[in-house]
């Protein structure tokens, strides 16, 4: 999931809220909206292939 921030910038948070805290996991910021999509991809992939 990804959520614009304040500042401009663009951060993914796990879909899935972390047990421990209750909130969703900081997976990661980045300046542009494009540059977080194609992590948000990686993340997928990784999470099929390792």
């Amino acid at each position: 999931m990804i959520r614009k921030l304040k500042s401009g910038k663009y951060r993914i948070y796990s879909r899935k809220p972390d047990p421990k805290t209750n909130r969703r996991r900081n997976l990661g910021t980045f300046d542009s909206l494009e540059a977080a999509k194609n992590h948000e991809r990686e993340i997928q992939y990784f999470k099929k292939h390792s």
